[in-house]
């Protein structure tokens, strides 16, 4: 947004799925700074709920004043938006401003950079020595962002991303891509090697924003046990990822780990039913994630 204000957009634009968090984020940043917003949202989950369409972030959008069209899914939702907003600057005078899906360029992953040393004196000030991160990766941002970090600051900790919607190669491409791009942003060309990019894309289940089985668990064991509320979108797949990595050992006891989530509560309202397939009273599946040492952060999203 500050390149945005520094360009002198008057309109900012962005794209997103259905229920975006970046889309509504956008919306509301540039209802406080005084600039119009329009969004493009993309169909990606098919659902003909009206409260999965009309509510939720959708219904924040509109309060912040934005506008907004609608999209099928699989188109390449990036050069649909760039064609919005050469329309507006032709035919309408306005300087325009693009964001990316999940503001997911070097600039929104530089958020994440700067996440990254702000976990490190975090666990310092707390003696934690962490040999683990771990959390959703979606649209790159997130994850290319941190792996940047961790590299600059010459962090010994390994970092895996659950995948929220691609196959694992496309996933991990995407994300390199995007960290090579960020590391030269901040003067650090050939930071980052293909190898340090990895994902498990094995808990998406149907598709993006369509909650698995194991990510309702999820919801519901880290609501129960820690008082702590996930998004069936990202964070409680991402947190899926880890019950079942340290269930099945993958993490070793003794190992700490950290499960670093971006999320909105304005989403999780839609999946009741769902959520209320699994009985409060079954819990023989349910086990605290208490073999390995667990910390969590919610960072704030740049």
């Amino acid at each position: 947004m500050a390149e945005a204000v520094e360009e002198g957009a008057d309109y900012v634009m962005t794209q997103g799925a259905t229920q975006s968090n970046h889309a509504r984020q956008t919306a509301a940043a540039c209802a406080k700074l005084g600039m119009k917003c329009h969004i493009l949202l993309e169909d990606r989950t098919g659902s003909k709920d009206p409260n999965y369409n009309e509510n939720g972030n959708v219904l924040l959008n509109d309060l912040f004043g934005a506008t907004r069209e609608r999209r099928s899914a699989g188109l390449d939702m990036n050069a649909e938006l760039e064609a919005v907003a050469e329309k507006y600057r032709k035919e309408m005078g306005k300087k325009v401003y693009t964001i990316v899906g999940g503001g997911s360029n070097p600039t929104g992953a530089m958020g994440y950079v700067n996440c990254v040393y702000e976990m490190i004196q975090q666990f310092d000030e707390q003696n934690l020595d962490i040999d683990h991160i771990c959390h959703a990766t979606g649209s790159a941002g997130t994850q290319a962002g941190l792996v940047i970090g961790l590299k600059a600051a010459g962090a010994d900790i390994n970092l895996l991303g659950f995948g929220t919607k691609s196959a694992k190669e496309k996933q991990e491409e995407n994300v390199f891509k995007l960290a090579e791009r960020t590391a030269e942003k901040i003067g650090k060309p050939g930071l980052v090697q293909r190898a340090d990019v990895v994902t498990n894309c094995s808990y998406v289940g149907e598709g993006y924003g369509i909650p698995a089985e194991s990510t309702i668990e999820a919801i519901r064991m880290f609501a129960e046990l820690e008082s702590l509320l996930l998004d069936p979108v990202y964070s409680a797949k991402g947190a899926a990822g880890l019950i079942d990595y340290c269930r099945k050992g993958l993490f070793k006891k003794g190992e700490k780990d950290e499960l670093s989530e971006c999320q909105s509560l304005a989403r999780i309202l839609f999946w009741q039913g769902e959520l209320s397939a699994i009985s409060c009273d079954d819990n023989a599946n349910r086990t605290k994630s208490g073999s390995t040492d667990l910390a969590i952060v919610t960072p704030t999203v740049p």
